[in-house]
This record gives C-alpha cells, sequence and structure tokens, in this order.
C-alpha cells in the first residue's frame, strides 16, 4: 500500500512517550520493513525536527538526537516529495479560497504533496482540518493509523 505521511504521525511514531505512539509506531514499521511504500514532504523534514525538539516530554528531546531520528529513522524508509514554488502558491490559494488562517497552511501544502504521489492512504492525527482542505479527491483516502 501506498500512504503518505502528515508530520503528526512521524512525530508520534518517534517518541515513545507521545501519546500516539502505539497507534503511529506500527504504521512506520510496516514502511521500514517494506510491507508499505511511505511518502513524505520534503517540508516535514524541518516540521518533524521543529516538533521533536518542542515536544512536551522528560527527558526533552536534544537537537542531536532529533536529527538522527530524522536522518537515520525515517528518511531512509521514506520517498520524499519535493515542494515547488508552485506547491507553495497553490497552498496560498486553497487556504485564501476558503478564507482560512494560520498553521492550517501547512496541512494545505502537504497535501498538495500528497496529491502527487499516487497514494491509497493519507495518514494523519488532523483528520478535522486535512478533510476540510482536501481536494474532493482525496477526502476518502485520509484517516489516522
Amino acid at each position: 500500500m501506498n500512504i503518505f505521511f502528515d508530520t503528526t504521525v512521524l512525530v508520534a511514531s518517534s517518541s515513545r512517550s507521545h501519546p500516539h505512539h502505539a497507534q503511529a509506531f506500527p504504521a512506520l514499521r510496516r514502511v521500514a520493513t517494506g510491507r508499505d511504500k511511505g511518502f513524505i514532504s520534503t517540508h516535514s523534514i524541518a516540521e518533524v525536527y521543529a516538533s521533536l525538539t518542542r515536544l512536551p516530554v522528560e527527558p526533552r528531546i536534544h537537537p542531536m538526537e532529533a536529527a538522527r531520528i530524522v536522518t537515520d529513522n525515517l528518511l531512509p524508509h521514506f520517498e520524499t516529495v519535493p515542494v515547488s514554488k508552485a506547491d507553495y502558491l497553490l497552498a496560498l490559494t486553497v487556504m485564501k479560497d476558503g478564507g482560512w488562517s494560520g498553521a492550517k497552511i501547512y496541512d494545505a501544502l502537504l497535501l498538495g504533496c500528497a496529491a502527487k504521489c499516487s497514494v491509497d492512504r493519507i495518514y494523519t492525527f488532523n483528520l478535522a482540518d486535512f478533510r476540510l482542505l482536501a481536494p474532493a479527491s482525496l477526502r476518502g483516502k485520509i484517516c489516522a493509523p
């Protein structure tokens, strides 16, 4: 199965103390073992690092450890989908046309990346915003792992 992973799932699968870890980690393991093919946006590389270093967990995740998680645990197993200027402009258009503001633009950007792949599912823990922003062709593919 081809699956696009939202940053929320990548972060949850990467930290045992995350409340959604038990739900997210098996999805990551299926990609790592080759049972599923995983896709992520190149934008998510930065988002995962930023989120891991800000997680309210004890002990805090050190920047060196967060970088290692991204480079060793995630990137070798996923196909990255590049983000272009056109992708950012499309996300801006989705936001403008919907009258939405704020961080939803990152979800719109990731949905644009998912649309460029032939994916069967889009995994996220932000179901409401993803379904709100998604074109009709993607809405049925959005689910939690």
